[in-house]
């Protein structure tokens, strides 16, 4: 019995498929950050309308993760603090924000990223070592509107997320028991 354990231990210690995934994935229309790049790379200030942004999957109401800003947004996002003039703006947010309430904005945040646990499955399982490989994209976009046509666009984010997490427990299991403990006696 003793040597059926010993081998059952050995064999999962190097078994990463036992170890849990995940992924977060904003929901959206690309696929991926040159999928988001490309539409918004169709987009020309002060001849893009508002049904073109709907052909370009661009649509708040259509599509998740796209929030629509108010003009008191724009503000608050391109004129933080009295220290900032607006001369120093781009023309399109110069003409956005004279327009007032016919001054609209949409944000859009699309990401994926998938966190993969890799290493040995006893020594996760055990709570020793934990470690992570987090992988995926992210895309941000600006787009401001007057009278229903785009004025002024701005992207970025990160094309490529690759992260890796690690994190050691010399006492494994009885790591954390000590702090359990005394918040448990109050």
């Amino acid at each position: 019995m003793k040597q059926l354990m010993t081998f059952i231990a050995f064999a999962l210690a190097g078994c990463s498929t036992l170890l849990p995934h995940g992924d977060s994935v904003v929901e959206g229309p690309w696929q991926s950050y040159a999928e988001a790049q490309q539409a918004f790379d169709r987009i020309v200030p002060y001849r893009t309308t508002r049904n073109d942004l709907m052909a370009l999957k661009l649509d708040p109401h259509a599509y998740p993760n796209i929030t629509i800003l108010n003009y008191s947004d724009v503000l608050q996002r391109f004129i933080p603090s009295p220290s900032i003039s607006a001369g120093n703006l781009d023309g399109g947010v110069k003409d956005c924000i004279d327009a007032k309430t016919a001054c609209q904005g949409l944000e859009i945040d699309q990401r994926s990223i998938k966190r993969k646990r890799i290493g040995s499955f006893l020594a996760d399982f055990l709570n020793f070592k934990r470690e992570v490989d987090v992988t995926g994209w992210r895309f941000k976009g600006v787009l401001l509107l007057k009278d229903n046509v785009v004025v002024y666009k701005l992207s970025g984010g990160q094309p490529i997320i690759h992260e890796q997490e690690e994190n050691k427990n010399p006492l494994g299991p009885l790591q954390g028991v000590g702090e359990s403990a005394v918040k448990g006696a109050f």
